[in-house]
């Protein structure tokens, strides 16, 4: 998405395999969404250019970008580390956001004397661009400048871009989605329904292509696990038994499409 202007986008990981399968999407979903195929394609004519590389070539990245995201797995210790070196690598101009679905850049941010403080957002994309709302996030130091260039931005390249007014665990969407997500768990655990009847309900009603436990194998269970775990830390009163629901399909090998089987059962995709 953010190379549908024409601009390079630099690709960052230490594993190698994730880079070659970054790669490989990016090429697989130019073909699915081509140019002129978004609302924000009008005056883009021409795919931008992406590079992979090592962390020993995130300097270089950096040097020629405007944006740098951080999109590694939602465990707060490690986004925190990103975080800090990405303000210590990044030129004062560069905003430095992240893709949490949950932790609030505040959050993120909390006990670090950062350098740049006021350039530091979130934006929470989703499985663009089959998806293409993005909801973007200022901590209390962020410049308001900031978060209108982001909104402008995401638009120019196809996203559909909410602004989230106040500091929020979870954003707008992640938020509603979240008590959907609990209930369901809850419902499987009680033996109330199956996923199946679970989701052939919720399609039917909502008149939606996924329901709500295909939508988590999406995801990853691991993922939404995680997640919960941090709605629970701010909110001691939520229940246990949909985080021990998970745990013990976790337990089993089921994390979702990425395994092959979560709720329902996934070819395997190379």
């Amino acid at each position: 998405m953010w190379s549908r202007c024409g601009r390079p986008v630099h690709i960052v990981d230490r594993n190698p395999l994730q880079l070659e399968r970054a790669s490989a999407q990016i090429q697989k979903l130019r073909q699915t969404w081509p140019l002129g195929s978004l609302p924000g394609d009008r005056t883009n004519t021409a795919w931008g250019a992406f590079a992979v590389s090592s962390p020993d070539g995130l300097a270089d990245s950096l040097g020629q970008s405007w944006l740098a995201i951080e999109c590694v797995p939602e465990v707060r210790p490690l986004k925190r580390s990103i975080l800090q070196e990405l303000d210590v690598l990044a030129p004062a101009d560069v905003i430095v956001a992240s893709n949490s679905s949950s932790f609030t850049i505040s959050e993120l941010l909390q006990g670090f004397q950062l350098q740049s403080p006021d350039r530091f957002a979130s934006i929470h994309s989703y499985w663009p661009p089959e998806t293409t709302p993005v909801e973007i996030m200022g901590a209390e130091s962020t410049r308001p400048e900031i978060l209108q260039t982001l909104m402008t931005q995401a638009a120019a390249h196809g996203f559909q871009p909410f602004l989230v007014r106040r500091s929020s665990t979870g954003y707008i969407y992640n938020r509603i989605w979240a008590a959907i997500k609990r209930e369901t768990l809850q419902v499987l655990d009680e033996g109330v329904a199956t996923a199946a009847e679970i989701d052939g309900l919720f399609k039917a009603v909502l008149q939606t292509p996924k329901g709500p436990c295909a939508q988590m194998d999406t995801v990853g269970l691991d993922v939404v696990l995680n997640i919960e775990e941090h709605y629970a830390e701010e909110r001691p009163e939520l229940p246990k038994a949909p985080r021990t629901y998970l745990e013990k399909m976790i337990a089993g090998g089921k994390l979702g499409v990425k395994s092959g089987e979560g709720f329902f059962k996934y070819e395997e995709t190379k």
